[in-house]
């Protein structure tokens, strides 16, 4: 794990929490709101949610980033002469390509604001401020938004003053394990990528291991069946985006057979439960010392795809979905949580596991 000190601004919370934030701050037609910035670590998802919002609500998307502006024009425009209203010659700045000319509702994303050279922050600051720079003027209805680095440490930051934090609102992302892994089962990311991060959650430290780097890493193998018979191609793609303790974590992960942990469409579509399913669980999960490790990654997953999927059991599904929650060896606090989440999502026909009267007891009981 990273010994950095780092300054962050803003509440520190998790990307459910930051993209709520991002959405009530989006501008009613007619209206300009104050600038928003994301602070957080690299590679932990800040820009991909920030498009996925412009895209699931329709809105136009402007990304940007100014550590790539070479010179002012970049930013300002470029001067051009022209005549105005009186036959007087002036100097105007033609905007440059990447200010949006229709209206909102939009984006516009600065992405790694504190990566630009202290020039380029100064420009920037007044566009924060007034939503124009010089000739040219953001059309009505955009939002800014901006992610940035966190000071200190080892990133190659400018640091912000006072005057250009004030015109913005701020709020801190921290990676959460569960979060990520419920956008990645909607992202379609290979699914053992997921179990492992949920496995082993302090592995993503940050620094080469990140939430990017891991899903680069498990687009890689998504087309490899047999990991373990191709383990030392496994390990190169590893070492090609992942520290040296996360790739050895996941040779060991393969090699211990838990890539191949019981998928949660297969307990929920199991013909004999008790047969099929609970034994596999058994011998990766069981013995004298249970993995709750690996039993919390199960109900992370199965409720993940019944949420994704938007499940409604039959009988039989509702049956395996029973047994599953009633095994000996899945400890109370995680069937009451799994059962918590079922009973308070977005999902009513999950309500049904209640139909259980040792399930029902147990939970009204723990509910109380």
């Amino acid at each position: 794990m990273s010994q950095h000190q780092y300054t962050y601004y803003g509440l520190t919370c998790q990307a459910p929490e930051v993209r709520r934030f991002v959405e009530h701050l989006i501008p009613a037609p007619g209206q300009r709101a104050t600038p928003i910035c994301i602070w957080g670590r690299h590679g932990i998802g800040k820009t991909q949610m920030v498009e996925q919002i412009a895209v699931e609500r329709g809105m136009q998307w402007r990304a940007i980033a100014p550590a790539q502006f070479e010179e002012m024009g970049d930013l300002l425009g470029m001067p051009r002469v022209e005549t105005d209203a009186n036959g007087d010659t002036v100097t105007r700045f033609a905007a440059p390509h990447w200010v949006p000319t229709e209206p909102g509702p939009g984006i516009l994303l600065i992405d790694d604001v504190n990566r630009a050279d202290e020039r380029i922050l100064r420009g920037i600051m007044q566009l924060l401020q007034n939503h124009e720079l010089i000739s040219w003027a953001l059309p009505e209805g955009w939002q800014i938004v901006l992610t940035a680095n966190p000071d200190g440490g080892d990133y190659s930051v400018t640091p912000m003053d006072d005057a250009m934090l004030t015109r913005m609102m701020h709020i801190t992302m921290e990676f959460d394990a569960k979060a990520w892994a419920l956008w990645a089962e909607q992202a379609g990311v290979d699914p053992r990528g997921i179990d492992f991060v949920l496995t082993y959650p302090e592995l993503v430290d940050g620094e080469r291991t990140t939430p990017r780097s891991l899903v680069q890493f498990f687009q890689s193998i998504a087309g490899i069946k047999d990991l373990r018979a191709e383990l030392p191609l496994v390990n190169i793609l590893a070492r090609s985006c992942l520290d040296d303790t996360t790739c050895a974590a996941f040779v060991a992960f393969v090699e211990q057979n838990l890539s191949q942990l019981v998928a949660p469409q297969a307990i929920v579509d199991a013909k004999d439960f008790a047969k099929t399913i609970l034994p596999q669980i058994e011998r990766t999960a069981g013995g004298k010392m249970p993995r709750i490790d690996i039993l919390a990654t199960l109900c992370t997953r199965l409720y993940h795809y019944l949420k994704v999927n938007k499940v409604k059991p039959n009988a039989a599904q509702m049956t395996n979905l029973q047994a599953f929650l009633k095994m000996p060896l899945l400890p109370n606090d995680l069937r009451l949580g799994l059962m918590q989440d079922m009973m308070n999502g977005d999902n009513p026909a999950l309500k049904g596991v209640l139909a259980d009267a040792e399930l029902a007891k147990l939970f009204l009981t723990n509910a109380a």
